[in-house]
């Protein structure tokens, strides 16, 4: 891209060139894709980074490269990128709970009834916690949180807690305790003390274990809800309604000695694909849509629809906390994966937000979902021509959202508050 860069400052798919070839030219990051067949689907041309291209579909360093200051690189406007240049804000473990954190208080401070506290009983003890915010478990960054999480636990010293590594995905490094001797003694095997010597990339999140997750067939899953943001200021964010279940392949067991076995704890197919019981067929997958219909007979209509409310609520609120501190690029959109585990109470519990959720295909039916998902997103951020543009003002019309439903449009909000008053 450097190589290019007098080319990126106005060059590359002036309105003058599109106008007489009405070609698109995209380029990507990732091999055997589902995004490369939709892309080509639409007759669009593949080229590589160096050259001219309208539509890039990035890895995320790559991404933060492209904009990084250092490039001195400037996006034409019939270019944009898959990635915002501070996604990081929203996906990574360690700022997504800070962001919340802070978000929270600023609403305190506001007086917002948002931020309204109550008081719990929980393990014996009496806690404050909020009452409509309170959907992250408690969590604390190593090492620098490391007191305050001593505290936590000696307070319910009989909690299940889960160490998840701040820069990693896929389940890479992740593991359960249960006592203060076994992190001391992981901390003292990897010769990286807690408190004094990891950097921040080797920072790590520990979070309260949901150890009472809403099972079927005795089995533990989460939810990858799919997220469409082409805007931060104005907020403007779009779910996809089908997304799915991702099942553990054992029987869930939150006894002590299966407490290593993550093939009973993590949801990842990632993880699960390597275990003896994993199903390449239907891949673990459950649609979400048969989950609402699975919940809807065996919980009832009414509290099925207040979870799924709960869980858009949930979204809306992860946004709104980052919103402020995103770098909002016109050129930019992004496609986020959340991982949500339902409690036994029906209660969600945002675990994590993925910038890069994956575009391969592990079964037939999850290829068919995912080139239904691409084909609708580039329906939302391309214009009617089809023809990138970064000034257009992202206001698809309800046939292009196609299986997105709206989560929230400040723009359309504001413009309705005008009319009503």
């Amino acid at each position: 891209m450097t190589s290019n860069s007098k080319k990126l400052d106005g060059a590359i798919g002036a309105p003058s060139t599109l106008m007489k070839c009405r070609r698109v030219k995209f380029c990507t990051d990732f091999e055997k894709s589902i995004v490369i067949k939709c892309f080509k689907s639409r007759g669009w041309e593949q080229v590589a980074v160096q050259e001219d291209w309208h539509i890039y579909w990035a890895n995320t360093q790559n991404s933060r490269n492209i904009f990084s200051i250092t490039n001195g690189l400037r996006l034409s406007d019939n270019q944009i990128i898959n990635h915002f240049p501070t996604h990081a804000e929203l996906v990574r473990k360690d700022l997504l709970v800070r962001n919340i954190k802070r978000y929270r208080k600023e609403l305190e401070k506001e007086g917002n009834p948002l931020a309204a506290k109550i008081e719990v009983k929980e393990k014996g003890h009496t806690v404050i916690r909020y009452m409509y915010l309170d959907f992250i478990p408690t969590t604390f960054v190593l090492p620098s949180d490391y007191n305050r999480f001593v505290e936590e636990y000696q307070k319910y010293p009989q909690t299940t807690w889960i160490l998840k590594p701040c820069g990693k995905s896929q389940g890479a490094g992740i593991f359960l305790i249960n006592n203060l001797s076994k992190l001391k003694r992981w901390s003292r095997e990897s010769k990286n003390y807690l408190q004094h010597h990891l950097t921040s990339k080797d920072s790590y999140v520990i979070c309260r274990y949901i150890d009472n997750p809403l099972l079927i067939g005795g089995k533990k899953f989460d939810l990858r809800i799919y997220v469409l943001v082409t805007s931060f200021r104005p907020l403007k964010a779009y779910m996809f309604r089908n997304g799915f279940c991702r099942f553990c392949t054992m029987k869930y067991d939150k006894s002590v000695a299966e407490l290593d076995n993550m093939y009973i704890h993590l949801t990842n197919v990632s993880v699960q694909k390597h275990g003896g019981d994993y199903n390449c067929y239907h891949g673990g997958k459950l649609g979400i849509q048969n989950l609402r219909l699975y919940l809807e007979g065996t919980r009832g209509r009414k509290v099925t629809d207040r979870l799924f409310e709960n869980i858009e609520w949930l979204i809306v609120h992860s946004l709104k906390a980052v919103m402020n501190i995103m770098a909002n690029d016109r050129h930019c959109f992004e496609c986020y994966g959340y991982d949500i585990i339902i409690d036994n109470k029906l209660k969600p519990w945002l675990i994590e937000v993925n910038a890069s959720p994956s575009m391969t295909g592990t079964t037939v039916n999850d290829r068919i979902l995912k080139s239904k998902l691409i084909e609708n997103l580039l329906s939302v951020v391309l214009p009617p021509d089809g023809i990138p543009n970064a000034r257009w003002n992202k206001n698809p019309s309800t046939e292009a959202l196609g299986e997105f439903q709206i989560l929230i449009d400040e723009e359309a909000e504001k413009k309705n508050d005008e009319v009503r008053r």
